[in-house]
């Protein structure tokens, strides 16, 4: 039986996920049909620009993501303070851009003026709203239904696009953040769609490369901020130098397949970490195939344990790896 989404979202244990959405048709949602030969690839301008969008109106930061040929990865911070400071009139402008709201809301955007009645319909509607603004189902639904009804459109055809229910994955510490964020990023480059991870279309990587020769960083995505301190600003808890290396060094180690032949255990991220270079090979190429609905070290999945009263502990394997 399926974990419902309440139970495997919980900001209180993490506000970091990693989400994954795949085709249920033969049709592919991008790359070319082997059968019949019609490319899709331009599908996947619709998926990265939709995120980026999407980015700017949730309260919900994207810290990785890659659209590949019949699925999409996507790594989410959920910033519930961001969202509990907007202001009624910001909540509404926000959703009017996904949505055209209801009539008071409409009228209070505009500043018109309203009976009391209708201010109070218009700032519950708010209060609604601003909920949706911070949950990654909303997110995911309204990244999804319209690149469907799009693809639909063009292939001719109706039903279901999306498996009905995406996979999300909570991320309840640095080490599980950093390995899924690697594993995503090089995804391109594990199925042989790229040779290194900064050519790798459509991909967080490649923006962050790109802005990075820039000397700055992307707005859409969420920034690093350097290795933990007081008074920490948002975004990630690593140096940018740092993880750009560390996926470079993993990628060419597997386009090379040369495991080992490079120290990964070296770089100065795995040390903070304590993250041995086997065992980072190991997650960062298999992160799906070795975890579960909730990835941690062992000392996070203990007090997600005791939190919610579980005395099985999942993913004991997976812990390991992240040691």
């Amino acid at each position: 039986m399926s974990t419902p989404r309440t139970q495997q979202v919980c900001l209180s244990d993490t506000p970091y996920y990693h989400c994954v959405s795949r085709c249920v048709r033969r049709a592919f949602l991008c790359g070319e049909d082997p059968i019949n030969g019609a490319s899709y690839e331009h599908r996947r301008g619709w998926v990265e620009n939709r995120l980026l969008f999407l980015s700017s109106v949730f309260s919900i930061d994207i810290c990785a993501y890659a659209v590949m040929s019949n699925h999409l990865h996507v790594v989410l911070h959920v910033d519930a303070e961001k969202a509990k400071s907007w202001s009624t009139l910001e909540v509404l402008k926000r959703w009017h851009q996904l949505h055209k709201g209801t009539l008071f809301t409409q009228q209070y955007v505009k500043g018109e003026t309203l009976p009391d009645y209708a201010v109070t319909l218009a700032e519950v509607s708010a209060k609604t709203y601003r909920e949706r603004l911070m949950d990654i189902s909303w997110f995911m639904k309204e990244l999804n239904e319209p690149i469907a009804r799009r693809a639909n459109f063009e292939d001719g055809c109706t039903g279901h696009f999306w498996e009905g229910r995406f996979k999300s994955q909570a991320l309840l510490d640095e080490a599980a953040l950093m390995a899924c964020m690697a594993y995503v990023d090089l995804n391109p480059l594990r199925a042989n769609m790229t040779k290194t991870p900064e050519d790798s279309e459509f991909t967080s990587i490649k923006k962050r490369v790109t802005s990075a020769k820039g000397k700055h960083q992307p707005k859409a995505l969420s920034p690093f901020v350097g290795n933990p301190k007081k008074d920490m600003p948002n975004g990630l808890p690593f140096k940018l130098t740092d993880y750009l290396e560390l996926v470079d060094l993993t990628g060419r180690i597997i386009r090379n397949d040369k495991r080992g032949a490079i120290d990964a255990s070296l770089l100065p991220i795995l040390q903070r970490l304590n993250i041995s270079s086997d065992n980072w090979l190991c997650i960062a190429t298999e992160f799906e195939k070795r975890t579960g609905s909730v990835v941690g070290q062992e000392q996070s999945i203990d007090h997600y344990c005791d939190s919610h009263h579980r005395h099985r502990k999942p993913n004991k394997k997976c812990t390991k790896l992240l040691a």
